[in-house]
């Protein structure tokens, strides 16, 4: 095969962009090199993400996220009445009884999930007898509450767990990467610019999710707790494996090729590796919709972030992360 491609691949010492290049090119995994160019068609790529990027942006600087009660404090009741309730008479009666900010959500015609501003012993007691009294007897099936103070450390807390993890990431990168510059192609590429380019990758991967949660959170009133923030870390994991298997191609054709130039030698890693990324990630999204329709109320969030961020994940790893390696290389070549 690798003799194929050395016939298929022209002899370009120079930086340039060779359309030539991709004529008459084998096949990898069932898929053809022919038409097909990342770095070619990059403001496509960018400006699909840029799009989605700013919006979520705005989204989020407008609309904000919805805070559950892991973040803000409060109480979560799961009870299980004798028979069928009304969620709306049950908000309105717990609003009247001034159990502050009260969201009412419908596992079953029976059994409901009630949230509630933090309340003290004595407010507990009576809003357990105001249920009682209006709606008959229930079962208790979960009780949480948490503190106004737990809730803003949880929430300092989960944005340096997000921090921490993105720059573990960046200097794992670097660090696996470190010979890439001092080895091939005149140091044009280094750790620190394949680290740089997972960073931009796995912003992308962060900020597609919290914009839906965003929209989610405005209109149907969606909160996010200590799930949505594993959903986000799982998803930067797998986002950024999905880069690394590209970038270490990339290496692997640079020492194998290093007479062709950057651009061929980064279109045909991102191909050959593209088969296996969808194929992976399609896996994954099977069984995520499968969770989201059978799996419950519970974790139908979770599942639902990261189903959203699994597909932002794949695209970034194939048409982010890859094209802003070859913009440096084509950046530092000129200078």
């Amino acid at each position: 095969m690798f003799t194929l491609l050395e016939k298929a691949l022209p002899d370009n010492l120079h930086y340039m962009n060779d359309q030539t290049e991709f004529k008459n090119k084998p096949t990898v995994s069932g898929i053809t090199l022919t038409g097909f160019s990342v770095t070619k068609h990059y403001k496509i790529w960018f400006a699909i993400s840029g799009t989605l990027v700013i919006t979520s942006i705005v989204l989020l600087s407008t609309w904000k996220l919805v805070p559950g009660i892991d973040f803000r404090g409060g109480t979560l009741s799961e009870l299980e009445f004798v028979n069928p309730v009304d969620t709306g008479q049950i908000k309105n009666e717990l609003t009247l009884g001034k159990f502050g900010n009260v969201t009412v959500q419908p596992l079953t015609d029976r059994r409901i999930i009630i949230k509630t501003a933090p309340i003290d012993e004595a407010q507990l007691e009576n809003f357990r007898k105001t249920l009682q009294e209006k709606f008959g007897a229930y079962t208790e099936a979960r009780f949480e509450s948490i503190g106004p103070s737990i809730g803003r450390e949880l929430a300092k807390k989960a944005y340096w767990q997000i921090l921490l993890v993105l720059l573990g990431i960046v200097l794992y990168v670097t660090y696996a990467f470190r010979k890439i510059g001092k080895q091939m192609k005149q140091g044009l590429i280094s750790g620190w610019v394949l680290g740089a380019a997972a960073l931009v990758a796995l912003f992308h991967d962060l900020i597609i999710p919290a914009g839906f949660f965003a929209i989610l959170g405005k209109f149907h009133g969606v909160e996010i707790d200590s799930l949505f923030i594993t959903a986000l870390l799982t998803i930067l994991g797998f986002s950024v494996h999905d880069t690394i298997v590209v970038f270490d191609r990339i290496r692997e054709y640079m020492h194998k090729y290093p007479y062709k130039s950057i651009q061929t030698i980064i279109d045909y890693s991102v191909v050959s590796t593209m088969a296996r990324s969808i194929n992976t990630s399609s896996t994954l999204v099977f069984v995520l919709v499968a969770m989201f329709l059978f799996g419950g109320e519970t974790i139908s969030n979770f599942v639902l972030a990261l189903l959203v961020g699994v597909i932002a994940g794949t695209y970034s790893s194939v048409f982010i992360a890859s094209p802003i390696v070859y913009l440096w290389c084509k950046r530092k070549a000129r200078v």
